[in-house]
């Protein structure tokens, strides 16, 4: 009988021990906090600022870069590089990427710390042109003959605001058809014409793609553009590729803007351009050389 007893008592110990085990398990899973969700990462999209004539060319690079990356664009302009520089000094946060079409406007946002200087990088280089209509018959040998009597019109862009104008205003002046005063804060130049231009050219062009424009529908002569200008507009051509020597390098700058939330993403962007085959492809399409 006391064996028996005693057998039924360690049963017993057991079941409790074990019961109590349960018991502190199911505690312990209970207090065991749930594992956090990690919050979804953000879609980025991108905002770029870019000189007009990169208007063709670039969206189909970003598109490129899109399916390769999912990186999205919310918004791109396409304007004079004057203008776009003006605009993000007044709006910091206005984009993410800037890429003008002069060394000296991107100068001026960099003074404006507007763009981080470090992600500065020179980008492609382009030719200045004089365009014509496709159906035009006028040859131009130089520069200098937009002075002859035959020509009636020629158009450019605002110098003070479009690259390709204040170009043309130098390569003008290199063929004696103008002079040119820089005001004393180096911010304004103004333009004094030849007798023999002044009464035929348009300086006022907001933006290069104005000038192909007025030339495709005849409302000019003859307009100074670049050679990628004539890849994306229809009925132009060119009438005479200016020299090289009479005009600054023609350079395009790009940098990530200073105060983007996307940093990272926007350097990103800017590599892909200088470095992807396809998108090396689509630039030369367009008239555009990759700077090495």
């Amino acid at each position: 009988m006391k064996t028996r007893r005693s057998f039924l008592a360690a049963l017993t110990a057991v079941a409790l021990v074990g019961t109590l085990g349960l018991v502190g398990c199911a505690k312990q899973q209970a207090a065991a906090p749930e594992k956090a969700q990690e919050p979804a990462k953000a879609k980025v999209e991108l905002t770029v600022f870019a000189a007009n004539s990169l208007e063709k060319a670039l969206p189909e690079v970003q598109a490129l870069y899109t399916k390769k990356t999912g990186v999205t664009f919310k918004d791109t302009q396409f304007k004079g590089s004057g203008d776009l520089v003006e605009q993000l000094k007044a709006n910091s946060k206005s984009a993410d990427v800037l890429i003008t079409a002069s060394t000296g406007t991107m100068e001026k946002a960099l003074k404006n710390q507007s763009v981080d200087s470090s992600t500065k990088k020179d980008m492609f280089k382009n030719d200045l042109v004089v365009a014509t209509s496709e159906k035009g018959s006028l040859k131009l040998a130089s520069v200098a003959d937009l002075g002859k009597a035959d020509v009636q019109s020629f158009a450019l862009g605002e110098p003070n605001a479009v690259p390709a104008g204040k170009y043309a205003v130098q390569a003008l002046e290199n063929a004696k058809l103008c002079t040119t005063k820089t005001s004393d804060d180096k911010k304004t130049i103004t333009v004094t014409w030849a007798d023999s231009v002044k009464s035929k050219v348009n300086a006022g062009a907001d933006k290069v793609g104005t000038v192909a424009q007025y030339v495709a529908s005849g409302q000019a002569q003859f307009g100074f553009c670049y050679s990628s200008d004539i890849y994306r507009y229809k009925g132009v051509k060119v009438a005479l590729t200016v020299p090289k020597d009479m005009h600054k390098p023609i350079v395009y700058p790009g940098a990530v803007c200073a105060s983007t939330a996307h940093k990272a993403e926007a350097a990103a962007f800017l590599k892909f351009c200088l470095e992807d085959k396809e998108a090396q492809k689509v630039f030369s399409k367009y008239g555009f050389e990759i700077v090495a």
